[in-house]
């Protein structure tokens, strides 16, 4: 009932910035939280940042004061803005949905790469 598509996603040097976004749409679906979660090849998934139905933010150390999570709740839209981007930021981002009831839904990712 639930399709999430990520865009934004490229190639951006050292110290620059990406803006990714994330649509949710589909049917008999409420949302609850969204997030953006990121992984490199051989390891696990990690959570960047989630924001709930309210606006309350989580971040991650590793990028806190450098990304900012925000949504539209008409649009059920969530975005992240990144900057002062490091080649260690390199990842694919996939976003995550939460609705109500706990089910969780997964885009299939947008590939981010910071390199000179």
């Amino acid at each position: 009932q639930v399709q999430l598509v990520e865009s934004g996603g490229g190639l951006v040097q050292p110290g620059g910035s990406l803006r990714l976004s994330c649509a949710a749409s589909g049917s008999d679906f409420k949302v609850n939280a969204m997030g953006w979660y990121r992984q490199d090849p051989g390891k696990e998934r990690e959570l960047v940042a989630r924001i709930n139905h309210g606006g309350s933010r989580d971040y991650s150390n590793f990028v806190w004061g450098r990304f900012t999570i925000s949504r539209d709740n008409a649009k059920n839209t969530v975005y992240l803005q990144m900057n002062s981007l490091k080649p260690e930021d390199t990842a694919k981002y996939y976003c995550k949905m939460s609705d109500v009831y706990g089910v969780e839904y997964w885009g299939k990712g947008t590939l981010v790469t910071v390199s000179s």
